[in-house]
């Protein structure tokens, strides 16, 4: 699918991986860039930019989500791009001394960030999409839902469930003429890697946002399902897949040595 002359709807496009998505969108032509944000002012600020529009929204919650889709498109048209981008590293432990936690937030939190609002932005659009004869969602989820996350149960669980919903997403609707990309970075330089713990995610390279905005876009003009800026991982699939023990023993291996690194600290 080419942007330009579409209108794009761009979840966390205030910083990071969303306000590079957002600028490439509005570079290659869209009709018209929605910036939404859980900061309201910052998502204005990428906008004013543009030439956009921006919706402060916290994607955990159904009500915002509709609310973005439904002005979007009473005052700009048919949306035929919906990236839904946001997302938050909590729930990170470099020990890992229990995967399951201690308290329910982090996973909750995580929950309907990271999968639930993928499934508001499809309960809404879907039937709009299938009315007038196809549409796009790119979901940013993460090379650690293909694989894992060393240090965060709860991050790797959600972004697992992300891509399940992503999959059954394009099956279900593959013959409404609705397309589904999934984006899986490992490491980029954003706020949200600057905040964790220092761990393998950077292990093949940091990103810049940029780069990984012109993967995606590139994904979405061959309507790739599985979006890979950092190419190595598809490598590390087939290895986990080759032999589930043998990864799992590896994968344990580098918990260890996290461990290590930070019981130094």
């Amino acid at each position: 699918m080419k942007v330009s002359g579409k209108v794009v709807v761009v979840t966390g496009g205030a910083n990071g991986i969303g306000r590079a998505l957002c600028e490439i969108f509005h570079r290659e032509g869209a009709a018209k860039v929605i910036v939404a944000d859980l900061d309201g002012a910052a998502a204005r600020a990428v906008a004013d930019r543009i030439g956009g529009e921006a919706f402060a929204c916290d994607v955990a919650k159904e009500s915002d989500i509709k609310h973005v889709i439904d002005e979007t498109e009473r005052r700009f048209g048919p949306i035929e791009l919906f990236c839904s981008n946001a997302g938050i590293g909590g729930g990170f432990d470099p020990m890992s001394e229990n995967a399951g936690g201690t308290s329910d937030d982090p996973w909750m939190r995580s929950w309907g960030i990271h999968v639930m609002a993928h499934v508001y932005a499809a309960r809404h659009l879907i039937p709009r999409m299938k009315a007038r004869g196809g549409g796009y969602f790119l979901n940013t989820i993460s090379a650690a839902g293909l694989l894992s996350q060393v240090g965060s149960a709860a991050y790797s669980t959600t972004k697992h469930a992300a891509v399940g919903f992503a999959e059954n997403l394009a099956i279900s609707h593959k013959a409404h003429n609705i397309r589904v990309s999934i984006l899986c970075p490992q490491g980029v330089e954003t706020n949200m890697l600057r905040g964790l713990p220092k761990g393998p995610q950077s292990g093949d390279g940091n990103l810049t946002p940029e780069a990984v905005a012109q993967s995606a876009l590139e994904g979405i003009d061959r309507e790739t399902f599985v979006i890979l800026p950092h190419p190595q991982v598809i490598d590390y699939m087939r290895k986990k897949t080759e032999n589930y023990d043998r990864w799992i023993a590896g994968m344990a291996k580098i918990q260890a040595k996290l461990r290590e690194s930070n019981a130094k600290e």
